[in-house]
């Protein structure tokens, strides 16, 4: 039977190649044309522990890891235990047959990798075994896997022939198992490929390349999971003249590293999780006080406290709006989709720099690690705003009231001309302490003022006279839009808004929330936050909520979002 997409998930313990497998099969597909999404979820410690990585091979653009499983790798007992009940119907396992064994009778046959592996005289190639079995499985074609192995080891090395031989050979002796067996899941379409060059990439990729393109050139950061493989890409790639990058001893240093950089006059960023995000408050207070540009993206996990440090959520939305204490919103993008990764991380920047001021970045670990394949980002469309200094003759009150009405005032650079003063305490125009009244009410609105000036984020508006309306944020959008779809093709009237912008929204969003429709959120977290701030500003919001640090099923938010709206519960 002809399909459009499988899904094959590889579980195991930690550091049996699980990541890598996945990655493997993902990218040969990519390269043949297909669209994909990878999945990972692992324990926090380096090796051992329960973990998966599954990729999800399509004719047609990934919006989710899907329902469930057609394909289940299971390299132990207890994988195949826990995720057996994950199987689609018709779905097969292949199991480890060297590490244990089930009955006859079943939906699945065991390979031994590692012994066959051995005999084509590369015993690191019991990977390329499993996927040659998924391969026959999905009759996906060798030559497509031929020509990734092909092009992942020749690196002009000694010996990489015979690599790459061997790991062929190890795909075939796979395919010998799976053939014998006499299982099948079906036939995956021929590819569909786009008309543009792609690339596969992950979230926190993505990120790191966007405000990179937008001019970023000072990032300091402490690792922390799911946020340190930025830190790593731009250890690997934030060089030239005037670039600097380090990794400091803690988040606290980080942020009064980018202060410093700010107020110096670079365009300077951090990355984080939810704990280090937590040590930042009152650096993020200054930068908001002072009018100091910064970015901070964090890449949310579960929490509080340590928490799930490698799991998915969405519950520092409240934090990120507002991380300081007294009267402070910061400006927050919150993109959905790896693609918008690069996008809102150069807007970021870009928004920085124009209101002069912290901006926060915040995506999660179902985004970071994910790997998807898109559009090949063109640099060239990629602006670099810089923010307005002062000049020759200035008056030196960077901190007079503004209104919008003209711009904004430029700001002083150390070594250049002006009173470079930025105070942490409430101050007068030239940024001199003070506790009068009358310039903490102008200089509140003021830095409220400013956001006003922050535009241009990606958002979607479809359906907007239905009375029920889906809002999805961050990662929740590709099942929340894959649900949303579906109901649509079965007669349901529902809308569509998303924004990545989360403050401030765009004024067409906003129009649409102030019409008095039913926004239904979709969010990964226990408390609703979304839909709680949305309620605070006088809009009908409920969530749907999940907090297991997995991501939606598209199936159950059809479920959900069908009992919300009274038109019954299927699937």
């Amino acid at each position: 039977m002809d399909k459009h997409d499988f899904v094959i998930r590889f579980a195991g313990e930690g550091g049996q190649g699980l990541v890598t497998s996945a990655d493997a099969l993902a990218r040969a597909a990519a390269h043949a044309g297909y669209f994909v999404q990878t999945h990972s979820t692992f324990p926090s410690q380096i090796m051992g522990g329960p973990a998966s990585s599954q990729v999800r091979i399509s004719t047609t653009p990934v919006l989710s890891a899907g329902d469930g499983v057609d394909v289940l790798v299971a390299l132990n007992q207890y994988a195949y235990d826990h995720h057996h009940d994950d199987l689609n119907p018709g779905g097969v396992t292949v199991y480890n047959a060297e590490e244990f064994d089930l009955p006859e009778g079943g939906n699945y046959f065991g390979v031994a990798a590692d012994e066959l592996a051995k005999s084509t005289g590369n015993a690191r190639a019991a990977n390329m075994v499993t996927i040659g079995a998924v391969a026959h499985l999905i009759k996906f074609k060798l030559e497509e896997i031929d020509g990734f192995i092909t092009q992942r080891f020749t690196r002009g090395r000694a010996g990489d022939d015979e690599i790459i031989e061997a790991n062929i050979k190890a795909v075939r002796l796979g395919v010998d198992v799976a053939t014998t067996s006499g299982f099948s899941v079906g036939q995956l379409q021929p590819p569909n490929p786009p008309d543009y060059k792609q690339i596969v990439i992950t979230g926190n990729a993505a990120l790191a390349m966007g405000a990179t393109a937008a001019g970023l050139d000072f990032y300091a950061g402490y690792p922390i999971s799911p946020a340190t493989t930025v830190l790593i890409w731009m250890e690997n790639n934030l060089w030239g003249e005037k670039r600097f990058v380090h990794q400091v001893a803690s988040e606290i240093e980080a942020i009064n590293a980018i202060l410093g950089a700010g107020f110096a006059g670079k365009k300077a960023m951090t990355a984080t999780a939810g704990p280090g995000f937590s040590l930042m408050s009152e650096g993020l207070g200054l930068a908001w006080m002072a009018e100091i540009p910064l970015v901070v993206a964090n890449v949310q996990r579960g929490g509080p406290a340590t928490g799930l440090p490698t799991k998915s959520e969405q519950s520092d939305l409240y934090t990120c709006l507002h991380p300081a204490h007294g009267d402070i919103k910061m400006p927050v993008l919150a993109p959905g989709t790896i693609e918008e990764c690069f996008y809102a991380a150069a807007l970021a920047q870009n928004w920085a720099e124009r209101y002069q001021g912290p901006v926060i970045l915040v995506t999660e670990f179902g985004l970071a690690e994910r790997g998807e394949n898109i559009r090949r980002p063109d640099l060239s469309k990629v602006s670099q705003e810089s923010r307005a200094t002062v000049s020759e003759g200035d008056t030196g009150k960077r901190y007079d009231s503004w209104d919008g009405s003209t711009p904004l005032p430029g700001m002083p650079i150390p070594g250049g001309p002006g009173a470079y003063v930025a105070n942490g305490s409430e101050h007068d125009e030239i940024g001199d302490t003070t506790h009068l009244p009358h310039h903490h009410v102008r200089l509140m609105e003021r830095r409220f003022k400013k956001l006003d000036l922050l535009g241009g984020a990606h958002y979607e508006i479809e359906n907007a006279d239905a009375d029920v309306i889906i809002m999805p944020w961050g990662s929740s959008k590709g099942p929340a839009r894959e649900a949303y779809n579906r109901l649509r093709e079965q007669g349901e009237a529902i809308g569509w808004l998303y924004s990545v912008a989360l403050h401030p929204l765009p004024e067409e969003v906003l129009s649409v929330l102030k019409s008095g429709k039913k926004i239904i959120v979709p969010e990964l977290n226990y408390l609703g936050q979304w839909s709680a701030l949305l309620r605070m500003e006088g809009f009908d919001a409920e969530s749907i909520t999940q907090y297991t640090g997995l991501p939606f099923r598209p199936v159950d938010l059809v479920v959900s979002i069908r009992d919300r709206i009274g038109a019954g519960v299927t699937a």
